[in-house]
């Protein structure tokens, strides 16, 4: 079991979605990771949307004008996805067990994002195993993008994974870091709590 749905329980989506659409009133920008992606590769790429949750930054993708694929565990956050994007593909899978071919399409990502926390949130001791299916799931040259928290104000759960501890599955998997920020706006990172890392294959 993953540490999300040890966390969440079985109806989670949209308390999720509310959370942000509060957020989004309140004249926040909800958007920050999309607009990260978007500067990295041009438009229509091919993203794969790691964790996609809700659909909140798969959506804004397509929106831009990238072809976007998303893959969760949590059916409850799919459904609000579906329901808020019906035509875009959604795939429920473990991203531990995750291939392309299985779930019928096809691999060569130019980038694969997993934000909100994904690697964290993982069933412990499965970390390496996701980063060389998403590895094996991106064209050589393409970027995988991942930001969590690597403190306890940063994350639901105890601190469970290290940066260290990320790049040496990174490497593990035929990855090289580029580049490593603080946020999704790109600020430099200086050692803090969160990470945006990116790795190329």
């Amino acid at each position: 079991m993953s540490r999300w749905t040890d966390m969440a329980g079985k109806a989670s989506g949209e308390d999720y979605a509310a959370r942000f659409e509060t957020l989004a009133r309140s004249g926040k920008n909800v958007h920050g990771e999309a607009r990260f992606c978007a500067a990295l590769v041009p438009v229509g790429a091919r993203v794969l949307d790691a964790g996609c949750g809700t659909g909140r930054v798969m959506i804004r993708l397509a929106e831009l004008g990238y072809d976007c694929v998303g893959v969760d565990l949590d059916a409850s956050m799919l459904a609000v996805a579906r329901k808020q994007s019906p035509g875009l593909p959604w795939f429920q899978v473990d991203l531990a067990e995750f291939e392309p071919a299985l779930l019928g399409i096809a691999g060569g990502f130019d980038l694969v994002v997993a934000a909100g926390n994904i690697f964290p949130l993982l069933a412990p001791g499965t970390e390496t195993t996701v980063v060389k299916h998403l590895s094996a799931a991106l064209r050589p040259g393409g970027l995988l993008v991942a930001g969590f928290g690597l403190d306890e104000a940063h994350l639901p759960v105890p601190p469970n994974l290290t940066l260290a501890d990320y790049d040496d599955s990174c490497s593990a998997a035929g990855l090289t870091l580029v580049d490593r920020f603080a946020t999704w706006d790109a600020d430099p990172y200086d050692g803090g709590g969160y990470a945006v890392s990116v790795h190329r294959r």
